[in-house]
């Protein structure tokens, strides 16, 4: 018995140790002047994934609508975080939109992410590949913001909170073996 106990334990805290943690921006974080698209093309983004963006307090997040978000508007945002760092959980599937609603922070300094999360175990196009322009879509012009790329399987695992629930769960088996 104890053992069918510590087994649903265990899968229940899997999915945990699978989430990937993004850091918006990589080291350089979330600041004017960020190639965002070319970042979040290197990703892919999953449900249960975290976004951690780190900026200064010249700087803040705003989750907004695909309209929104092209229009660089940020007079109705779907939600506003700051200080840094800020996380965001990604718990539904679907195309999300993220701004810097300081002035101009968007509109000339480029401060905007657009991602698209994936359902969990969902697979990727294989890195490397080309996708192609999906129909009643312009490509980009040179010059211009680029439209974000898919998702690639280039995202990292884990992080340190999936270390941990990895080293708990074989505690865990270990110490219910030993009874």
């Amino acid at each position: 018995m104890d053992k069918a106990i510590v087994l649903i334990v265990l899968l229940l805290i899997s999915p945990a140790a699978y989430a990937a943690t993004h850091n918006v921006g990589d080291t350089r974080g979330w600041t004017t002047g960020g190639e965002y698209a070319t970042w979040a093309s290197a990703q892919n983004f999953t449900v249960g994934d975290t976004l951690v963006f780190t900026y200064a307090s010249t700087h803040a997040v705003d989750e907004v609508t695909e309209d929104n978000y092209n229009s660089c508007n940020t007079s109705s945002p779907l939600s506003t975080n700051s200080p840094s760092p800020t996380t965001i959980t990604l718990n539904t599937t679907g195309t999300r939109y993220f701004i810097c609603p300081r002035a101009a922070h968007c509109s000339t300094g480029g401060q905007k992410l657009s991602i698209t999360v994936a359902a969990a175990g969902a697979t990727s196009p294989p890195a490397g590949s080309t996708p192609s322009t999906p129909a009643g879509s312009t490509p980009a012009t040179p010059g211009k913001n680029p439209p974000p790329a898919p998702p690639s399987a280039a995202a990292t695992l884990g992080g340190g909170d999936s270390l941990m629930v990895g080293l708990m769960s074989l505690v865990l088996v270990a110490v219910v073996g030993l009874n």
